[in-house]
């Protein structure tokens, strides 16, 4: 089977897409800073297996603790 180099271009696009989308979504249960966690997620997809691995850590890491929202 023969891939051009077109096509693994567009499969690590559209892998570091949702790795981005995926990466927001947990940094916004997991961390403080979802933004820097989606950037990561993003650059982390040119090299698919730390993307990968990215993620486990994400998955695996304990939610922050809900914010109070006023302390009267």
């Amino acid at each position: 089977m023969l891939l051009s180099a077109t096509l693994v271009g567009e499969i690590i696009i559209v892998l570091a897409i949702v790795m981005a989308i995926v990466s927001y979504y947990l940094g916004k249960k997991k961390t403080t800073t979802p933004v820097i966690t989606a950037l990561i997620g993003f650059f982390s997809a040119f090299i698919p297996p730390l993307a990968f691995i990215f993620i486990l850590v994400l998955v695996l890491k304990s939610d922050t603790p809900p914010k109070d929202v006023a302390n009267i």
